[in-house]
């Protein structure tokens, strides 16, 4: 196909856009929604997964230490336990340091009677890098000689793990949902398109059009909706998520991702996925025109 001719089916699809406006700005607005809230589950799953991420490396499993372990002995433990595979950090938190925690949280009162006695061990924290292997790690950790008992954090390893996974889970079904209702929302103004242009499609296919022919203005149409949807759903969820996160920091007090921060690939994503969805939209509205002929399109 000559370039001047690809020119003429692309200023078709450009023109099919405008005659059939009503039904194109119906589809836009449609896969404007349909983006709109498929970005904002994955960008809501974003957000949980670096606020399980935080909250997991913050996670500090506490590490006690036998009565009569020496602080050498101390050192050699810590040592080992950083050693582990799956162990991030290992702090050494002495038996005076947290006697007074103790002393500043319950006050000093509570401990007149102790005297200089200190019946506290002393202790490691350990953050761990993947909490899924929690369990794993927390028996090699009791394998270690010295090691009196750990502190069971067993359950929120779990509850965070399970909170990413379910997340995960609900954005993807979440965006093939929507991605489904975009597509057969614009294949139905496209297939409109096509009714409207059965007479000229029948004359075409009648004197010998190539499928491909008949077919270009069709995706382009698509293309168009779904690049003009993409552009204005990029700047919704620029405002409104701005305006969500606000919320939400306000009720919960977390860190969010600045949008900026994901900004062009956003913008990219929806462009990408509204230009495909609508070249998909219009190969599959054509696909039985083309396999008539002439007065069989016509219904003649």
């Amino acid at each position: 196909m000559r370039f001047t001719g690809l020119g003429y089916l692309i200023k078709e699809g450009f023109r099919n856009v405008w005659n059939n406006r009503i039904m194109s700005i119906a589809s836009v607005c449609v896969l404007i929604s349909c983006l709109v809230l498929t970005g904002s589950a994955v960008l809501i799953s974003m957000n949980v997964t670096n606020l399980v991420d935080k909250i997991s490396d913050s996670n500090e499993t506490t590490v006690y230490l036998k009565e009569d372990v020496s602080k050498v002995e101390a050192v050699y433990i810590g040592r080992d336990i950083k050693n582990l595979k799956n162990v991030t950090e290992a702090k050494y938190f002495p038996k005076e340091e947290a006697l007074e925690d103790f002393k500043s949280t319950l006050g000093e009162e509570v401990f007149d009677n102790m005297k200089n006695d200190n019946p506290l061990p002393d202790a490691y924290k350990v953050t761990m890098k993947d909490l899924s292997k929690y369990d794993k790690t927390v028996r090699q950790i009791k394998k270690i000689e010295g090691v009196e008992k750990i502190t069971s954090q067993k359950e929120l390893a779990r509850k965070l793990s399970s909170i990413n996974d379910l997340v995960r889970i609900l954005s993807v079904a979440i965006v093939l949902a929507l991605g489904v209702i975009s597509l057969f929302i614009i294949s139905n103004t496209i297939r409109a398109t096509m009714h409207s242009r059965r007479f000229e499609i029948s004359i075409m296919k009648s004197v010998g059009a190539t499928d491909s022919f008949v077919r270009i203005p069709f995706i382009v149409e698509g293309m168009v909706i779904g690049f003009i949807a993409s552009v204005f759903s990029t700047a919704a969820l620029f405002f409104l998520y701005d305006i969500i996160m606000e919320i939400v920091v306000n009720l919960i007090h977390i860190a969010t991702i600045p949008f900026s921060q994901v900004f062009w690939v956003v913008a990219g994503a929806f462009v990408l996925a509204g230009v495909l969805i609508g070249a998909l939209s219009g190969f599959i509205s054509i696909r039985k025109y083309l396999k008539k002929e002439g007065n069989e399109i016509l219904g003649w």
